[in-house]
């Protein structure tokens, strides 16, 4: 068996060069050409690192990913009202301002040390707040924090598993699952269909966000597997796409991913005060499908959870790996009650007229045709009797 590991190599801040955003400290004026970098989010912690800190730097501008989602028509159609979302990860920080009273925490995961769930919490349901651009995809959703990991971001198949099980029983209609592991596949596969069983719907991400580490050579290993639970058929697999439509040099290639979604270089809050961190991966990437399922629900209340995961992916842009349009998704033919069965709504199909009989038509057209032999008779009766009687005619015989 392959032993692979995290490094401290990998570690290391976001790369943030070939990102810019337009990001102020409160109180602080930003230069035009000399946007501030914001802190990074990381999956994981190392053994001897301080539970990340509450970040001091406000993001002003709206994010890339706001454009590129449609975020703005989408709000026009759904929110994700009262829709319960999970989020299986490091917790989540049910005091921040853009989640307010609506964070539901199981257990411990009310204290978030890694900072990674609250940061995939305000991707998928960050309300918008005064003086920043940054709003998760389903601002009235509701978050339920589940801790899929330990308090450091370190997950097995079975931790997951539990947590997955969990979501379900407490009536999440949507579990965004954080962490892609190489383990565990038949509890997580039991897990993905009890939680289908309670109509919730997975979504994972394709790949960990950054390729491990090969014990034996210390270099990277990005070489394509399957990892769980993406690599369950019911789980809505996703990868995550930069600014540019690419993924970065190091990251794990991706192996068959149902959606790609921006997650690269993307803004969204972390624990504890106001401040805004920057992340990249699959797992923020699947984030933004949570909570596009989200929105999704919340408009169409009457799809299933295997109706709403077609609903994503049929209705996503064509591509190498289809692309999410989340408008595109809220916005297909059709309406409520229309009753799909693959969960793409279509219009009804329109029977064609029934044969209309001839028989009328051509007994019209016989009667026109005597009326205007009448008439005619009756034209040239007329114009011939006035001038016979002119010329004194007679009858023959007479």
């Amino acid at each position: 068996m392959r032993r692979v590991r995290i490094s401290r190599n990998h570690m290391a801040a976001v790369p943030l060069a070939a990102i810019a955003l337009t990001a102020v400290a409160p109180g602080a004026a930003a230069a035009d050409d000399d946007p501030v970098q914001l802190p990074s989010i990381r999956s994981v912690l190392l053994s001897d690192e301080d539970c990340t800190k509450p970040s001091t730097t406000v993001a002003e501008a709206r994010p890339w990913t706001r454009s590129a989602l449609s975020l703005t028509p989408s709000w026009r159609l759904s929110q994700g009202q009262d829709v319960l979302v999970a989020v299986v990860d490091t917790g989540v920080d049910p005091e921040a301002p853009a989640l307010a009273g609506r964070v539901e925490a199981v257990g411990d995961a009310a204290e978030d040390c890694a900072g990674h769930g609250s940061f995939a919490a305000g991707l998928i349901a960050a309300a918008p707040q005064p003086g920043t651009g940054v709003a998760g995809l389903a601002p009235e959703a509701r978050i339920l924090a589940v801790r899929g990991t330990d308090a450091r971001g370190y997950s097995t198949g079975s931790s997951l598993a539990e947590a997955i099980r969990t979501s379900a029983d407490r009536g999440a209609k949507v579990i965004y699952v954080a962490r892609a592991v190489l383990d565990g596949r038949d509890v997580l596969t039991d897990a993905v269909a009890y939680a289908m069983d309670h109509d919730a719907l997975v979504v994972a991400p394709v790949a960990p966000d950054l390729a491990p580490q090969d014990e034996d050579t210390g270099q990277d290993d990005p070489t394509a597997r399957p990892y769980f639970p993406a690599f369950i058929p019911q789980v809505v697999s996703v990868v995550d796409t930069g600014p540019k439509g690419g993924r970065p040099e190091n990251a794990p290639e991706p192996f068959a991913p149902d959606l790609s979604a921006p997650g690269d270089g993307v803004v969204s809050i972390g624990p504890g005060g106001t401040g805004h961190f920057i992340g990249s991966g699959s797992s923020m990437a699947a984030a933004q499908v949570a909570g596009s399922a989200a929105l999704v629900r919340a408009r169409y209340p009457e799809l299933t959870a295997a109706q709403t995961a077609d609903q994503l992916q049929q209705t996503a842009y064509p591509s190498d790996v289809p692309r999410l349009d989340p408008y595109a998704a809220l916005s297909s033919v059709g309406g409520p009650g229309s009753g799909p069965t693959d969960g793409v709504r279509r219009q009804e199909a329109v029977a064609p007229p029934k044969a209309v009989s001839q028989t009328p038509r051509n007994r019209a057209l016989v009667l026109a045709a005597g009326a205007f032999v009448l008439v005619a008779l009756l034209a040239a009766a007329v114009v011939v009797v006035p001038r016979g009687r002119a010329r004194r005619w007679r009858a023959s015989g007479t």
